[in-house]
């Protein structure tokens, strides 16, 4: 896990430096210290390390923004305290962000392209549950349309965050974007996305986690562990879900012993998901 969080960063600095193509994997173990056999076995490709590099930093944004909308916070500053992580997520990653955002090679990539729609259904199921969260049936027939504005204030006032390099005032921006999100809930009255438009735009948001990519997922990672408790844990809970056995608190600890390591916070994540905890 190490080696592989070492890769990733030095690549992100050539790749700032000058550019993917310009970027060679023999440069890339150069900047690492390390031998050509050590990135392969980290990594098939340049094109897997980029694709990993998006999953590191979109899981972490995931992860940051269900932390939120599922807290202890009350309905006068979720919304504050969601636009706070959201910035502060696009201000302290900033470097990665423009190399993705400048890379037009990127766009070609359609494993790359499915990768992060995946992650924006998963963003759509957080925002869609504050919404309910916080309106109740008041957004019936219009949340849909509120979650997409919430959306577009995300990538609109991240290019502030990403481009520019003026002071920025992150308290006053999530009150004043909280403000605006109140106004649109509270005075939309035409819906756009309907009920009957929601399975053709919005289905993504009502998928569960895949029980295949689950179960994957623990396998690759028990090969890799040499932490006892670790893989027994990750061992434990794809156990749990071929054969259910583990009480609630039991599957619950299993997630917590893997949570503590930041490494290992997706797969905390998807498992608590999966097993509705």
């Amino acid at each position: 896990m190490l080696k592989k969080q070492l890769i990733m960063e030095k690549a992100l600095e050539l790749f700032s430096e000058q550019g993917f193509e310009a970027t060679s994997v023999q440069q890339i173990t150069e900047r690492c210290g390390i031998s050509k056999g050590a990135f392969y076995l980290s990594f098939k490709t340049k094109d897997e390390l980029v694709i990993s590099m998006v999953d590191h930093y979109l899981q972490k944004f995931i992860i940051d923004i269900d932390q939120v909308v599922r807290g202890a916070y009350n309905k006068e500053t979720i919304l504050i305290e969601f636009y706070k992580s959201i910035f502060q997520a696009f201000k302290d990653h900033s470097a990665s962000a423009r190399v993705f955002f400048n890379e037009k090679v990127f766009l070609t990539k359609k494993e790359l392209f499915h990768k992060i729609t995946a992650y924006e259904a998963e963003m759509s199921k957080s925002i869609i549950y504050m919404l309910e969260q916080l309106y109740k049936d008041k957004l019936q027939e219009t949340k849909y349309d509120v979650m997409y504005c919430i959306k577009g204030f995300m990538k609109s006032y991240a290019e502030i965050f990403i481009f520019s390099d003026m002071p920025l005032d992150l308290e006053q921006l999530a009150k004043s974007l909280a403000e605006k999100t109140n106004i649109i809930a509270y005075h939309t009255t035409i819906p756009f996305i309907t009920e009957e438009l929601v399975p053709f735009i919005a289905k993504p948001c009502e998928q569960d986690v895949s029980k295949d990519a689950l179960l994957q997922l623990f396998e690759q990672n028990i090969v890799n562990e040499e932490d006892s408790i670790k893989r027994e844990s990750l061992e434990l809970l794809k156990q749990e879900i071929e054969n259910p056995t583990y009480s609630t608190a039991i599957i619950k600890g299993l997630i917590e012993n893997l949570r503590i390591d930041p490494a290992y916070h997706w797969i905390a994540y998807v498992s608590a998901k999966y097993f509705n905890i």
